[in-house]
């Protein structure tokens, strides 16, 4: 019977990740080479990459150095989504009062309006309620994101339904727009102050 041969790069890695716990993967590799002065950097990735792949470690992107909150709103990936989530508001807005009620235009905005109306309200909700992402995955998060869209647009037609202005479009329109993009913005900032939190933890004193 054949013994399994153990790849000592592997095992050197697996036992430096348990117990030095390397920040990133040049970190890693750096441990990894004072015990195996031949080993290459393109061997580690492979061997992270299959641990990955494996489910027996998670990977996660560095926080992002910035000074001020309008420096974190640049930074991509982590705020994507608040740009998506302002695209569509926008592109909703203009579906309702530019775009022609023709087809096949009426199409879009029966696409766009649906979105606007059962996921981004919700979806925003999300972002401001669990804003590290790790608290939830992403089929959590959308199935979440519906069910709160439709809580919170009836909510906004019930309140709508006791101001002057009552349940008509424009009223609609304007407050679902200010909530989705409001509690967006609020998602990205207390992102920037755990981004913030982490980056003065990682600081030497």
């Amino acid at each position: 019977m054949r013994t399994a041969q153990i790849d000592p790069i592997k095992q050197s890695v697996e036992e430096t990740i348990q117990a030095k716990h390397p920040k990133t993967v040049a970190e890693l590799f750096q441990i990894v080479r004072e015990d195996h002065p031949t080993v290459t950097k393109e061997k580690v990735v492979d061997i992270v990459k299959k641990l990955k792949e494996d489910g027996e470690i998670e990977l996660e992107l560095p926080s992002p150095e910035v000074e001020n909150y309008l420096q974190y709103l640049r930074v991509r990936p982590q705020n994507t989504w608040f740009f998506l989530v302002t695209t569509a508001s926008i592109a909703t807005l203009a579906a309702v009062y530019v775009i022609p009620n023709t087809y096949p235009m009426v199409v879009f905005r029966w696409v766009v309006g649906s979105i606007f109306i059962l996921f981004l309200p919700g979806y925003a909700t999300i972002q401001v309620l669990f804003p590290s992402g790790k608290e939830l995955d992403g089929i959590e998060r959308f199935a979440l994101s519906i069910g709160l869209s439709i809580a919170i647009t009836p909510l906004i037609g019930l309140l709508l339904n006791y101001t002057p202005w009552g349940i008509r479009l424009d009223p609609i329109m304007t407050s679902l727009s200010l909530f989705t993009l409001s509690v967006a913005a609020a998602a990205t900032y207390r992102k920037y102050k755990i981004v913030l939190t982490n980056s003065f933890k990682g600081k030497q004193p």
